[in-house]
């Protein structure tokens, strides 16, 4: 039962990770206009750029969350949903490369390993 519920929090780790970013970035659409009207670009001014990092990290501190609670305190499901998102965004922020700057990549992919295990360590205190 133990990996059945550790794949049940990845699964949902994730599924909360698009359903944050999700919900954010259609939020951020229509709240903030300038955002909106060169978000199908991708021309991102700085408050722009952090405000998509804020949401990254909120949404993979949610993950990790998630999958520890969901997996009974399990680290091991919080860090695995996190080498997911990494997998999934390497080779899209490869493809984008251009478009934002090397410090907007790499924080977005360096933070996404320790966030995951943070939101893990919140949703599973130790005893």
């Amino acid at each position: 039962m133990g990996v059945a519920r550790n794949i049940l929090g990845v699964i949902a780790g994730l599924a909360v990770w698009i359903g944050i970013a999700g919900v954010a970035g259609l939020t951020m659409r229509s709240a903030w206009p300038e955002y909106a009207s060169v978000a199908d670009a991708m021309a991102f001014t700085l408050p722009m750029m952090f405000a998509r990092l804020a949401i990254g990290a909120s949404a993979t501190l949610g993950a990790g969350w998630v999958a520890a609670v969901i997996a009974r305190r399990s680290m091991l499901a919080s860090v695995t949903a996190g080498l997911l998102l990494l997998i999934v965004f390497v080779p899209q922020h490869l493809m984008l490369w251009n478009k934002f700057p090397v410090w907007y990549h790499l924080t977005f992919l360096v933070s996404l390993l320790p966030l995951a295990y943070l939101g893990g360590r919140i949703g599973a205190p130790s005893k």
